[in-house]
């Protein structure tokens, strides 16, 4: 078996990266990036939090999370600027085309970061390192923003080596380089080793990412039931994930996002579905595909991941009945945990409706509905922003998400 190469291509700092570029686009004359600045809500609103933060923000002890208020006590000079959702799709998926030219192979892995599988392709690039340095620099020079890259045998190694030091850089982490790079690193470093499983191991007097590789399985699986294995094979740098790419078999439209703090608000997580929904839909409409399932996926604070999935009756593309039906899925199976990323994905896409017409009336309204569809899509696409969303669909998100009953 040939030995693999993976990319991991991770943007620094997306959210005020990408809203620097925005605003210096349309003509702002500074960049946020080198002032005290944040990407966050509505300051005036309790709700209000720092997403993303500038690296200025940062030295002055401004928090992601914190809210704006907090911040501005540390930073009475910050400026807070408003997140620009569609934007940030939109570069994502710039991004994204931009990558797919050097490998196939290629995984998104949420909105700002994939991993490219460059196995077989040093018969056209002979130096992957050499390689990454130079898409490293154009990305800073094409799109006005950086990112650092990860290069390692595995998916987990190019993840944490995409992470050792930011921003700008190149970093490999080779199955030879597991005990001189990874192993000093603090435990809490480790991919998918969350806060409270630190604390444990730390309880067990596990400090480094070497102390934990040091451990017997066993061992690990007494004190950690399944996840053990996980923290036995990752400490030591061992991953057979593959880099899963969309075919034509499988093909699907989705989009993810991890939170800048974990939350079990089921009404924040709807917001987040809605905006989601919004995007992906308006995506099916544009490659004139429908779906015929919808699903909803969840990954907690432990980094557990589960999702959920149903059948709509006929194939649709239509926002509001995608939306109704992603809200079902929520609340059906949402275990009321802290969540820390979130995503809705369509699948069992078709290029025909296959609708069954049993009423007149019911043809009469799906077609008017889908012409003011249609209508909106223009006039949103045109102008770069949802300034137009059916009255229909808003009353969608308005009721209240009731606690499940307990059996």
């Amino acid at each position: 078996m040939s030995e693999r190469f993976i990319f991991h291509i991770d943007v620094n700092n997306a959210f005020l990266s990408w809203t620097a570029v925005y605003l210096l686009n349309n003509g702002f004359n500074k960049d946020i990036r080198k002032i005290p600045s944040v990407i966050g809500g509505d300051e005036h609103s309790r709700h209000g939090i720092v997403l993303a933060k500038s690296p200025v923000a940062k030295k002055l002890g401004v928090k992601s999370a914190e809210p704006i208020y907090m911040a501005k006590k540390k930073c009475p000079d910050l400026e807070v600027y408003p997140p620009q959702y569609k934007w940030y799709y939109k570069k994502s998926r710039e991004l994204m085309d931009y990558l797919s030219k050097y490998s196939p192979h290629l995984e998104q892995y949420s909105v700002d970061e994939c991993f490219l599988d460059m196995s077989g392709m040093t018969y056209i690039y002979k130096d992957l390192e050499k390689l990454a340095y130079h898409i490293k620099d154009e990305v800073k020079e094409k799109f006005g923003y950086t990112v650092n890259i990860g290069i390692g045998n595995n998916k987990l190694c190019a993840k944490m080596a995409s992470d050792f030091e930011k921003p700008d850089k190149v970093h490999t982490l080779y199955k030879d380089e597991i005990v001189s790079k990874l192993w000093p690193l603090d435990v809490g470093d480790l991919f998918m080793c969350g806060k409270s499983t630190k604390n444990e191991l730390n309880k067990l007097s596990i400090y480094t990412i070497g102390d934990l590789a040091k451990k017997d399985l066993k061992f690990l699986e007494r004190h950690f039931k399944s996840q053990g294995r996980y923290l036995y094979n990752a400490s030591r740098g061992l991953d057979d994930d593959k880099v899963e790419v969309k075919t034509s078999k499988n093909q699907s439209i989705s989009v993810t996002e991890t939170l800048p703090f974990n939350t079990t608000d089921p009404d924040k997580l709807k917001e987040i579905l809605f905006r989601q929904t919004e995007e992906i839909t308006r995506e099916l409409r544009s490659k004139k595909l429908f779906t015929k399932t919808v699903a909803v996926i969840f990954k907690n604070s432990s980094f557990v991941s589960y999702s959920a999935q149903a059948t709509l009756d006929k194939p649709t593309n239509n926002t509001k009945e995608i939306l109704k039906k992603i809200y079902e899925v929520f609340d059906d199976n949402y275990k009321e945990d802290e969540i820390r990323l979130i995503g809705a994905r369509l699948a069992n896409l078709t290029n025909t409706k296959e609708e069954q017409i049993s009423l007149f009336d019911e043809e009469e309204n799906s077609e008017k509905e889908d012409n003011i569809q249609k209508t909106i899509d223009n006039i949103n696409n045109k102008f770069g922003k949802s300034l137009i969303k059916p009255a229909s669909l808003k009353l969608i998100t308005r009721p209240k998400m009731s606690k499940k009953k307990e059996m």
